[in-house]
C-alpha cells in the first residue's frame, strides 16, 4: 500500500521557516515527479512546487518562488519543502503529491496524496 506521510508543519511567526518533508513507502518514487501543493481554508488545493526524476528540474508557483525550494533525497523516497520568508497568505494545509501524468500544476493529474500537515503562520 503506497503511503505519504507529511512531517514538519506548524506554527511560525511571519517571515520565520519551516521545512515540510514527506516520506514515501509502498513503492518507490524514484522514476516519478513529487510535488507540493496546499488549500487554505475555504479555498481550492492550489500548485506550491514540484520536483523532476532528475532532481534538477523544479517549478513554483508565482506566490512562492524565490522563497521555498523544494528537494528531494532518492534513496530515502523523500521530498522536502524548504519554506522562508513565510507570510500569513501561506497559511493552509500542505499536502505532498507523487506519480503526476499530465499538467503538473493541477492536482487531478496527480496519483497519489499525502494526509496533510498544517502550517499557520501569524502576522
Amino acid at each position: 500500500q503506497v503511503q505519504l506521510v507529511e512531517s514538519g508543519g506548524g506554527l511560525v511567526q511571519a517571515g520565520g521557516s519551516l521545512r515540510l518533508s514527506c516520506a514515501a513507502s509502498g513503492r518507490t518514487f524514484s522514476s516519478d515527479g513529487m510535488g507540493w501543493f496546499r488549500q487554505a481554508a475555504g479555498k481550492e488545493r492550489e500548485f506550491v512546487a514540484a520536483i523532476s526524476t532528475n532532481v534538477i528540474d523544479t517549478f513554483y508557483s508565482d506566490s512562492v518562488k524565490g522563497r521555498f525550494t523544494i528537494s528531494r533525497d532518492k534513496a530515502r523516497n523523500t521530498v522536502y519543502l524548504e519554506m522562508n520568508s513565510l507570510k500569513p497568505e501561506d497559511t493552509a494545509v500542505y499536502y505532498c503529491a507523487a506519480d503526476v501524468d499530465g499538467n503538473w500544476r493541477l492536482p487531478e493529474y496527480w496519483r497519489h496524496w499525502g494526509q496533510g500537515t498544517q502550517v499557520t503562520v501569524s502576522s
